[in-house]
């Protein structure tokens, strides 16, 4: 799989996507799979 390069913006919006997600009820895993991104990489954003 190729990786992906996203710039500091794309973060702090899948960033806030995420939250949203968490805020609404949802597992971190399933929250940072739909934004499309790995729990590490959120836990790492972070």
């Amino acid at each position: 799989m190729a990786r992906k390069r996203h710039s500091e913006e794309d973060c702090l919006k899948i960033l806030r996507q995420v939250e949203l997600d968490l805020t609404g009820g949802a597992d971190v895993a399933k929250a940072c799979r739909s934004a499309g991104i790995s729990d590490a990489t959120y836990y790492k954003w972070r």
